[in-house]
């Protein structure tokens, strides 16, 4: 079992990563927006433009022992369904740190997860980097496996 964090290590990471998120907003032009969740958790939005996709929002949530952090790829596929999850199941074999899901109502979302001891700048610049990438690079054929009848001229 991962290490619990207590109340001041979960305020020295969210102040960490609070940080790190400015700095980026400030030098990364692909970064458009950062906002924090209101309640309870701690969250973070991170609103990055794309060429492929035109907007992909990442959400991270820190915890007491991990930071969760997701994107939500496409809604559910209307066509080629099989096909599509089989490729995002052998995709998911090429990813370090996340990891192809079906969510609510079959969308298809990227996530990971982390323990809080191993968060550090490299290791958010790997995730930020891993997700907005992946997303831009598999987001067009995605599409056109899982909606191909609306590519048909």
């Amino acid at each position: 079992m991962s290490e619990i964090f207590d109340p001041s290590g979960i305020e020295r990471l969210r102040q960490s990563i609070d940080d790190w998120f400015e700095h980026q907003l400030a030098s990364n032009s692909a970064i458009v927006a950062i906002d924090r969740g209101e309640g309870d958790e701690i969250r973070w939005f991170v609103r990055m433009h794309g060429e492929e996709k035109e907007f992909t929002t990442l959400w991270f949530t820190l915890g007491q022992r991990t930071l969760r952090y997701e994107t939500y790829v496409m809604p559910a596929p209307e066509e080629n369904a099989e096909h599509l999850f089989d490729i995002l199941l052998r995709r998911n074999d090429q990813l370090v740190g996340v990891h192809f899901s079906i969510g609510a109502e079959d969308a298809i979302f990227l996530r990971g997860e982390m323990p809080n001891h191993a968060l550090n700048e490299g290791e958010l610049d790997r995730i930020v980097g891993t997700m907005f990438s992946t997303v831009e690079r598999l987001f067009p054929s995605l599409v056109r496996i899982g909606f191909a009848s609306r590519f048909v001229d």
